[in-house]
Formats: structure tokens, C-alpha cells, sequence
């Protein structure tokens, strides 16, 4: 009782702090009048609209959108914790934009933030039965940013745990502390009696048909399903990608250094960024100039004082003929490595992008390849053990999970939920940090050698192409862009049936007929290359028109207005 309390009453504490942020705050900005809302598929210019002309205030949206998650996160699971005060806080938001006094391309817009997003209303938790119910001493960077531009934290996302950094063997969307996400794609679970994973799991233990890909899943599912308007999500290595990719949504990884990293629970800072993921690349790149930007408190972002590196408005790039004269490189290698249905859909991204008038050239990477499979780099072990400890430590004295060994300890006393065990924190502990040790050399040799490959890889090909970006098909090629730091874009290109999440090599059951998933193209360029990513994966959006609604999560009644208030 005394913890609800306490909850409770941060919750006003963030309302009334809210409040006073949004008497300082105001543009003027004028909208198209619309003749009706429909809340499903709405991006922020048409909610902005409805707003400035009384067919909907923030507080209706708010309401709006949870009544979307009382009807779907029940079998969706993209959720974890819904924030008490968001509706007074959008209550906030009107008074402020009725008196003329707070306009802005969030304002009043409801914004999910990924579990491991420091909140200082709300837990943060990175899935984590060990930090149930960890409220940190403040919000992160972005959490502040995001509220001081007007958005309602509407909740926290369910996610991988610890960002799909705790076991070797965990399938993607899964934590012990929530449990699993499903796709709405495909939202049931596997129904193969006898049928196990390659560590031995029965794919009947809960998983999904069709992957959430992670670690963002939940932050992905909501914005699919319509239960939100815009949410964040992090990358190591293609933990943006891969759920924006497998839920049919726009998900962007920026530059390592674009978005602080400040209280979000890390896995290396070597890596780690924060980003947009938002069904329409316009609203994506709004979120996007709303989390960019200069922390002090994170080095990284110390390029962002250099002009030309970061913006505040990333929808100034948005040119619907981007791609007359672009230049596009495309990997054979990743096209004879998938089934027929793919083939045909990255095929046809080909086609399209051929006739809005860009080049697409087939180039090679395979040295670059070779030469980061040649060693098993130790960075992301390294950096788990030193940067957790590091975000750990800011939590306080008084937290009871300290350290990663503390993590350890107290998943060792919930085996029955920490089920998939724990053998890559365990790795993690085992890393000796001290300067000039065995680990830290191997760890600093890694990195250049990561960092090293990745980058000269990347820009030899581009720069002896003259290409303006590489394209791929969902996550698969993330990692060597994740290595160098370097953007992503990945947007929808179509439907594709089905494959299991794992085995894929084995069938359905008799007479179960598995709905189609959807499938991405991401783009891919150089470091800051962001403007003109968004304005090629803005062009190919609005000619190929490919984000389908899964039919999971159709539209309510009462998502329609139709008069004005």
C-alpha cells in the first residue's frame, strides 16, 4: 500500500512540474481544417489538426488511444506499465494550448518510451524481475526533452530483457518480468507439440507464430496496433530495426552521438543509441528532432555542436522526389539468401526505386565481412559489465540492485522465472575490467578493430560508388552499420507469409493457416547521414504506400469522430 501510495503521489508530483513547464513554452503553427478523425493510422500533422480545430482535445486522444489498449495489449502484451497520470497531463497540455500559450509538433501527442528509458514517475525495469519496481532518482535526457516538447509519456514499453542481453538462448520479446509480446501480425502462440529449439526450449513455452523481433518489441507492437501514437526504441545491434521490420512500422537508428544515451539502461555505450519508431516516416522524423541534440552528460553527442550534424526539424528533409538521381547500393549475397516471397518483395523495392529514378547497383562487402568474422569480439561484453554498473550506480544508495553481480545473484533465486537462464550476464560478470587486464586489452583491440572494419568497409563502397545509401531487407544487415555507429532507416515493402520464429525449418500443424507478416527495406548510410536517409526512405514510402494495419487491431467504434466538438 505504502509503495501505491508513494507511486501515486510522484505522479501528481510529475503533473504539477509538467504544468508549470508548459506555461513556458509556445509557436504558433496553422493546420489544414479536416472534416473528420479516424484515430487508427492518424500521424501527428493530422492529429495536430484536429486539435487546432476542435475535433479533439489531448485528453480525448489520451483516452482514445487506452481504450485501444484495454481492447489489444491483453493478447498483445506491449505494455508493461500505462502511466496514472497521463490523462491529467494531457488535461495540462489543453489548458496550456487553449490560452495560446504551448504549441509544438508533440504537444499533446502520446509518446510510448521502451523499458529502459529512465522515467522518474514510473519504473524502468529492462524487463527485469531483479528491477521490478525501480523508479529512478530522474528522468533521462530524452525523457525531459520529450516532456518539455509537449509529449505525454503514456507508459513503458515491454521489451527483450536487458535489451535482449541476458541469455543466449531467449527468444526475441520476451522478459522474465512481463513475459512475452506477440506480433499483431500473427498474434498466437506456437502451437508445435514436440517441437524444440536449438537450446533444447519446446516453442510451445508461450513464444509467438510469427517473432516480435527485439529488443524494442513492445515499443514496435504499439505503434502497429495503433495504441499509440509514436514511441522510442534502442539499438545495439538492430534492436530497432528488427521490431520496426517484423511489426510493420518505420523505425530509425541514428548515429551513435545524435541522442544522448543518459539514463537509459545500457548494453555498451560503444553502440548503444535511442531512436524513433512511428508508422509514418514524417512522423518518425518529428520524434527524431525532438530526442536529437546536445547532452553534456553524454560525450557522444559533443558532434552535435558542429553544424550540419544534428537538427531540430528532420522534416525539412522530407522530398517525396528524393529519389530521381539518388544512388543505391544493394548486396547480391543478402538477395540468393532468402525464400521466394522475400526475394519478390525486395525485387519490386528494386523496381520501384529504379523508376522514381535512382540508380541501384549491385556492390560487395564480403571482405569487410571476412575480416569482422575473423575474431569474436568481446565489445558488447565488456561494455555490458562496465556501463551497467556505471547506470546501476546513479540509481542511488538506497537501491537494492547495485551491480550486474547483484542481478546475477537475484535472478540465481528466481530460476522459475528467469527461464531462459542467464549465460551472457554471466560471461559479462566473469570480464575483468581493470586497466591493462587480459580483458581490457582484448576489449580495446576489438573495438578498433569493430569500429576500424566497419567504417572503411561502409565508406569505400559508398565513396567508390558515389552511393547515397545501401539498401537491405529488415535487420539483416545491421550489425557492420551498428559496429561503425552509422544510420538506418527501415520501412514497410510488403507482406510475406509466415515463417516459424524457431525452427523455421519445421511445419504447422494440419489445418493452421498462419496469417502473412510484413517485411522492410532499410536504408543505410554514412555518419549524420540521417537528412538524407529520411529523404530517400520518404520518397519510396509515398510511391510504394506498403504499411498494411494487422488485422488484429482493427478500428473501434468510437475511434471515428465526425463532428466537431
Amino acid at each position: 500500500m505504502k509503495k501505491r501510495l508513494l507511486f501515486l503521489l510522484v505522479a501528481v508530483a510529475a503533473v504539477t512540474l509538467l504544468a508549470s513547464r508548459v506555461q513556458t513554452q509556445g509557436v504558433g503553427t496553422k493546420f489544414a481544417t479536416p472534416r473528420s478523425f479516424q484515430l487508427v493510422e492518424a500521424t501527428i500533422p493530422e492529429i495536430q489538426a484536429a486539435f487546432e480545430t476542435h475535433f479533439l482535445d489531448s485528453k480525448q486522444l489520451v483516452k482514445l488511444y487506452l481504450d485501444r489498449v484495454a481492447a489489444y495489449d491483453p493478447f498483445l502484451n506491449a505494455f508493461g506499465t500505462i502511466n496514472p497520470a497521463a490523462v491529467e497531463t494531457a488535461h495540462w497540455l489543453d489548458v496550456a494550448r487553449a490560452q495560446r500559450q504551448a504549441h509544438g509538433p508533440l504537444w499533446g501527442i502520446p509518446v510510448l518510451l521502451k523499458d529502459n528509458v529512465d522515467t522518474f514517475d514510473m519504473p524502468t525495469t529492462a524487463g527485469s524481475v531483479a528491477l521490478e519496481g525501480s523508479i529512478p532518482p530522474d528522468d533521462a535526457f530524452i525523457t525531459r526533452k520529450l516532456r518539455e516538447a509537449g509529449a505525454i509519456v503514456i507508459g513503458k514499453a515491454t521489451l527483450s530483457e536487458f535489451a535482449n542481453y541476458i541469455a543466449y538462448s531467449m527468444p526475441s520479446g520476451y522478459s522474465s518480468l512481463f513475459g512475452y509480446g506477440y506480433n499483431p501480425y500473427e498474434p498466437r502462440m506456437d502451437p508445435r507439440v514436440g517441437v524444440f529449439d536449438s537450446a533444447g526450449f519446446p516453442v510451445t513455452d508461450g513464444r509467438p507464430v510469427l517473432t516480435t523481433g527485439g529488443s524494442s518489441s513492445g515499443s514496435a507492437i504499439a505503434v502497429s496496433a495503433n495504441m499509440v501514437s509514436v514511441a522510442v526504441g534502442t539499438e545495439t545491434s538492430g534492436s530497432i530495426l528488427s521490431p520496426a521490420s517484423q511489426n510493420g512500422v518505420v523505425g530509425i537508428k541514428p548515429t551513435v552521438g545524435l541522442v544522448s544515451r543518459d539514463g537509459i539502461i545500457p548494453i555498451t555505450a560503444d553502440q548503444d543509441t535511442a531512436g524513433p519508431i512511428a508508422r509514418t516516416v514524417t512522423d518518425a522524423a518529428i520524434l527524431l528532432g525532438v530526442l536529437a541534440g546536445y547532452d553534456p552528460s553524454d560525450a557522444a553527442t559533443t558532434p552535435c555542436l558542429t553544424p550540419g550534424h544534428c537538427y531540430s526539424d528532420y522534416t525539412q528533409f522530407l522530398d517525396p522526389n528524393a529519389l530521381q538521381g539518388a544512388r543505391i547500393g544493394y548486396e547480391l549475397t543478402y538477395w540468393s539468401r532468402t525464400t521466394p516471397d522475400r526475394l519478390q518483395v525486395m525485387n519490386d523495392t528494386i523496381a520501384l526505386l529504379q523508376s522514381m529514378g535512382a540508380t541501384v547497383i549491385p556492390i560487395s562487402l564480403a571482405s569487410t565481412r571476412t575480416k569482422l568474422n575473423s575474431f569474436s569480439s568481446t565489445v558488447l561484453k565488456y561494455g555490458m559489465k562496465r556501463d551497467l554498473n556505471l547506470y546501476l550506480a546513479s540509481l542511488g544508495p538506497h537501491a537494492p540492485i547495485k551491480t550486474l553481480a547483484d542481478v546475477i545473484a537475484f535472478n540465481n533465486l528466481h530460476t522459475d522465472v528467469v527461464k531462459y537462464r542467464q549465460g551472457l550476464l554471466l560471461d559479462a560478470q566473469a570480464v575483468d575490467l581493470s586497466p591493462g587486464s587480459a580483458d581490457t586489452l582484448k576489449y580495446l583491440d576489438h573495438r578498433f578493430k569493430d569500429y576500424t572494419y566497419s567504417t572503411e568497409g561502409i565508406n569505400a563502397v559508398m565513396n567508390d560508388n558515389d552511393l547515397d545509401a545501401l539498401i537491405s531487407s529488415n535487420n539483416s544487415f545491421a550489425s557492420m552499420p551498428a559496429k561503425a555507429g552509422y544510420p538506418s532507416i527501415t520501412v514497410p515493402a510488403g507482406l510475406v507469409s509466415t515463417i516459424p520464429a524457431s525452427p523455421s525449418s519445421q511445419p504447422f500443424p494440419e489445418g493452421f493457416n498462419a496469417k502473412p507478416g510484413s517485411y522492410n527495406v532499410t536504408f543505410t548510410g554514412q555518419a549524420w547521414s540521417e537528412p538524407r536517409l529520411i529523404a530517400l526512405a520518404y520518397a519510396y514510402e509515398q510511391a510504394s504506400k506498403k504499411r498494411t494495419l494487422p488485422f488484429s487491431t482493427p478500428a473501434l467504434k468510437k475511434d471515428a469522430k465526425g463532428n466537431q466538438k
